[in-house]
């Protein structure tokens, strides 16, 4: 890599908007949305106290109800780790990974998206 490009890589910008990219393509763009589908309780209070899930155990409250069961899990980790290789291929590899660089030095290609902070628990 040489110096111009590392410059840019080593742009706080940059690193933000390639974030909300992997973001958006890796992770939201995957089985989340199949896992995302379907009916929301509403809630009369705001805060789901006020919702229960009916079983045939019993009523449970909306906020400990599991919502992705352990199989759901397996695959949606599944597909956002195939994800990400793809992104990964697709970013090391010339001149594909420069020419996306490029697009997200110039523009932000989820511009209504919050900003990204920097984690602090990371590892």
């Amino acid at each position: 890599m040489n110096d111009a490009w590392r410059g840019k890589v080593t742009d706080p910008l940059l690193q933000q908007r390639l974030a909300k990219f992997i973001a958006l393509h890796c992770f939201r763009n995957s089985v989340l949305q199949d896992l995302h589908a379907g009916v929301l309780p509403s809630s009369a209070r705001g805060d789901y106290s006020d919702v229960t899930v009916r079983s045939p155990y019993g009523e449970v409250p909306w906020p400990q109800v599991a919502r992705i069961s352990d199989e759901e899990m397996k695959r949606l980790m599944i597909d956002v780790v195939d994800r990400v290789y793809r992104f990964l291929h697709l970013l090391f590899n010339e001149p594909d990974g420069q020419t996306l660089l490029r697009d997200l030095c110039e523009r932000d290609f989820q511009p209504h998206w919050q900003e990204p902070r920097m984690a602090k628990d990371l590892w």
